[in-house]
């Protein structure tokens, strides 16, 4: 019976931002379990399509709706509106449900493997209704895999000490990784991008470094906090981040960034396009359009199109077998993660920015030295100041803290000697309690996509 007060509390958990939306993962969950019913029992392959395509049709036209609707509408009346025509077609004045974009691709991802046959259909109404709405990777992730998920739902252990102190700890580093870092650095990086033509050379600069490690620190660690939420009742959700800004390469980002979406990509768009077992110039549109793609699913606008745009003609140029020869030599390994590192924060600009204009004016302030610079310190307020102080100690230690996480030795003493553990839980909630955001704390990052 635990799965019906999981089922309860994470219904509740979704209805306490909005309860009319509840319908939609209700609707979502209704379809997808009566069409992988029916494409499991039927040995038509004319059918088994018409249900998939049922099931698609109705997720991605939810997503459609709440979330690209608008920026259809707005790109149509720009275009009419060149013709000089008087034709403006109208807005939809809805709110985007927070979350949609990950629980409608974790039930499509159900469906799909299904229809491929890697899994069987659930028959408990309940269960498949949990695996949809479970609560701590509801909102934001990770994005898992029936295969993964659906097992541990059907057979939920009793209390087990281990997990919960591992959940606990991956929380608190979780906690640690928001409301210290991410929320801090927020607010001088909500002060330049929300003012890009007030801030120019050092800056922008700072603002986009801050960012990069807000938006990390922010997303892993909703993730931690998520994964370390669900192993206290024994539930093991999948990886999300593996230091991804230790990259070497554009590709390898994305085999430690988002785990799961990036994953999700593969498996259901890069692959089904023919991958790389196609010709390379299909081989490389493929490519394109995957990262194109997961650009449009961040968020409805140019900037992610972008953003997306230059992760993909990276990702392309590094794959590619023909540019290899051209380098003559291996470069040391912090070239190939400062070239990485350098990439990923330029695109991070237009994944930040409010539009495209204001994009391309940060990035035209960060070349502006002749600004009055110094004087530009007066727009930044004592709070502002403080938080551009310790945004780079706060950097460091986290850098810091990783490196040591990957070192066996650090392992090996973390948890051979008990003293070093509470040393370190004792040590991150000081951290929290003198540095952490508890006054008008900034939503998670993702609840927007």
């Amino acid at each position: 019976m635990k799965w019906i007060l999981l089922l309860i509390a994470s219904y509740y958990f979704y209805m306490m931002w909005k309860w009319e939306y509840i319908g939609l993962i209700v609707l979502s969950t209704v379809v997808d379990y009566f069409v992988a019913l029916g494409i499991e029992s039927s040995a038509n392959e004319r059918r088994r399509k018409l249900l998939l395509l049922i099931s698609l049709s109705v997720n991605l036209g939810l997503l459609f709706y709440f979330k690209y609707y608008n920026f259809f509408i707005d790109n149509i009346n720009m275009a009419v509106a060149i013709w000089d025509k008087e034709i403006v077609l109208p807005y939809a004045d809805v709110i985007l449900p927070v979350g949609i974009s990950f629980y409608t691709f974790q039930t499509l991802s159900y469906t799909i493997e299904v229809f491929m046959k890697r899994t069987h259909a659930e028959k408990n109404f309940g269960i498949f209704a949990l695996y949809v709405s479970f609560f701590p990777q509801l909102v934001a992730g990770p994005i898992e895999r029936p295969q993964n998920l659906l097992g541990q739902l059907r057979e939920l252990k009793g209390f087990r000490y281990e997990n919960i102190v591992l959940g606990l700890r991956q929380m608190l580093w979780g906690m640690f990784k928001k409301v210290v870092i991410a929320d801090r650095l927020a607010f001088f990086v909500n002060l330049v991008y929300d003012n890009p033509d007030q801030f120019h050379g050092p800056w922008p600069i700072m603002a986009t470094l801050f960012f990069t490690f807000q938006i990390y620190c922010d997303f892993s660690g909703y993730s931690d906090i998520a994964i370390g939420a669900a192993r206290i009742i024994n539930i093991d959700l999948m990886t999300n981040f593996r230091t991804p800004y230790f990259s070497k390469s554009v590709k390898e980002f994305w085999g430690r960034w988002h785990i799961s979406l990036s994953t999700w990509f593969r498996d259901y768009v890069y692959i089904p396009l023919g991958g790389n077992r196609v010709s390379v110039f299909r081989w490389v549109l493929n490519l394109f359009i995957t990262f194109v793609v997961s650009g449009i699913w961040h968020g409805a606008a140019w900037t992610f199109v972008i953003w997306g745009l230059i992760h993909g003609l990276a990702v392309s140029i590094e794959s590619y077998h023909g540019v290899r020869p051209l380098f003559k030599f291996k470069f040391p390994i912090w070239v190939q993660r400062s070239y990485t590192l350098f990439l990923v924060i330029f695109a991070w600009i237009f994944f930040r920015a409010p539009g495209l204009n204001e994009a391309i004016d940060i990035i035209d302030n960060m070349l502006n030295w002749n600004a009055n610079i110094i004087g530009e310190i007066k727009r930044i307020e004592t709070k502002e100041l403080y938080n551009l102080a310790i945004g780079i100690p706060l950097i460091i230690l986290l850098l810091i803290i990783e490196m040591m996480m990957q070192w066996k030795t650090t392992i090996s003493l973390f948890h051979k000697l008990r003293w070093v553990r509470w040393a370190s839980y004792i040590f991150l909630l000081i951290i929290i309690a003198l540095f952490g955001v508890f006054v008008d704390p900034s939503d998670f990052i993702y609840f927007q996509f």
